[in-house]
């Protein structure tokens, strides 16, 4: 369990915890335009507080597995983003998937810049050896918030992801923790 780190502003990164799915549910339903370009399509079921109470659930499960640890980024009861840890694979790999979102309301104050070295830190802590995270071929902005973080390009993944409706081209980083 991460202990919460106070970012710029009074925003914090916690762990996520029991009784968040309402927050989730809000932050989402707020930034489902801001987000639709950047995620998988979603149904209308996806913005129900049910579906994030579920959520919530599942994912604390996969902590107590060991192969997650999900963040939130909040101001005061709201949750105003989300840096994940996900995927996490022991044995000889010790990795996991990074992925982030910022409120659409507090994009470009470094936010995600630093809730992602937070991430980092939880990663380290964790015991993992690399963290990899793609991003669309045309997301400057979160390609800048990788490499701020000591992530480095190392290739592009085509058709990765059904992102928006439609398979989409991907940058792919990493990060080696002991570097």
């Amino acid at each position: 369990m991460l202990e919460p780190v106070e970012l710029d502003g009074g925003v914090i990164v916690r762990s996520l915890a029991a009784g968040d799915g309402p927050a989730l549910a809000a932050a989402y339903v707020r930034n489902r335009a801001h987000l639709a370009p950047w995620e998988p399509e979603r149904t209308e079921s996806f913005f129900k507080v049910a579906t994030h109470e579920r959520e919530v659930v599942a994912l604390l499960a996969r902590v107590d597995a060991g192969t997650a640890i999900p963040l939130v980024l909040v101001d005061g009861d709201e949750i105003i983003g989300r840096v994940n840890l996900s995927d996490i694979v022991r044995g000889a790999f010790q990795n996991a998937h990074l992925g982030y979102w910022i409120d659409h309301r507090l994009t470009g104050r470094g936010l995600a810049t630093t809730a992602t070295g937070v991430a980092l830190h939880a990663a380290r802590a964790a015991g993992l050896h690399r963290v990899q995270a793609g991003t669309l071929v045309h997301n400057v902005a979160s390609q800048s918030v990788l490499e701020r973080n000591g992530f480095e390009r190392i290739g592009v993944a085509r058709r990765y992801l059904r992102i928006a409706g439609r398979w989409q081209d991907h940058v792919l980083f990493e990060r080696l923790i002991e570097d």
